[in-house]
């Protein structure tokens, strides 16, 4: 994002406003942050997060259909938003649309192809996989994305992979919280039998405990410029 001191940003699908509150701190009080989310316990919690930056705002909206003014923002940002996305041309648009003349547009996504994730039963983790995709829309969001972007009018500067890499079955990581909410969402919508979710989850436990585990995945950064 490059935030300096005085920009007007906006954090669109700010969820519940870490970003956001970083970004507060690298504009400082002479500039505007704007988050904007459509869900309220997630605008809630963005709200208490940033109540120490007067110059924050957290309103509801949809990427889709940003509730601001043409040219609004000198940058904008969208951080695991556009893989839900129905409409991502759409959504581009709205952006090129809010952003100033020569203003930066900034979305981060996982490419959900460039997970590589170790069992002993592969037929059983890509059922897992699969039973996931369901709760997105696009798994490919960085491939799909640049020709969207040019389409729009947007300049792409660059487009950066930055890659997770577990050895260890981490309390904190990435892998074990996606073991979480794969399992619950496998279960509660019946996309494969508990007892398999079950036993796919106390898997990766005992291959961790063996020094077997593996989890690997790439999140991409891709930077477009209004022209």
């Amino acid at each position: 994002m490059r935030p300096a001191p005085g920009e007007v940003i906006a954090d669109i699908g700010c969820g519940n406003g870490l970003l956001t509150a970083e970004l507060a701190r690298a504009v400082g009080s002479t500039g505007r942050i704007l988050g904007i989310d459509p869900s309220e316990p997630m605008r809630r919690s963005a709200k208490s997060r940033c109540r120490a930056y007067d110059w924050v705002e957290i309103i509801d909206g949809e990427a889709g259909q940003l509730p601001v003014d043409d040219a609004a923002f000198d940058k904008a940002v969208s951080v695991q938003v556009y893989e839900y996305l129905e409409d991502i041309p759409g959504a581009v648009a709205e952006a090129y649309r809010s952003l100033k003349q020569g203003g930066r547009l900034v979305i981060g996504d996982i490419h959900f192809g460039s997970l590589v994730w170790f069992s002993q039963d592969p037929a059983r983790m890509e059922r897992m996989i699969r039973a996931w995709d369901n709760h997105f829309v696009e798994r490919a969001v960085p491939a799909v994305l640049p020709p969207i972007l040019r389409e729009a009018g947007f300049t792409v500067e660059s487009v950066t992979p930055i890659t997770i890499c577990d050895t260890q079955l981490r309390p904190d990581g990435l892998a074990n919280m996606m073991i979480i909410l794969m399992k619950k969402f496998a279960e509660t919508n019946g996309f494969v039998p508990d007892r398999e979710a079950m036993e796919w989850a106390e898997e990766q436990s005992l291959l961790a405990k063996k020094g077997n585990f593996f989890f690997s995945l790439t999140h991409f950064v891709i930077t477009g410029r209004k022209l």
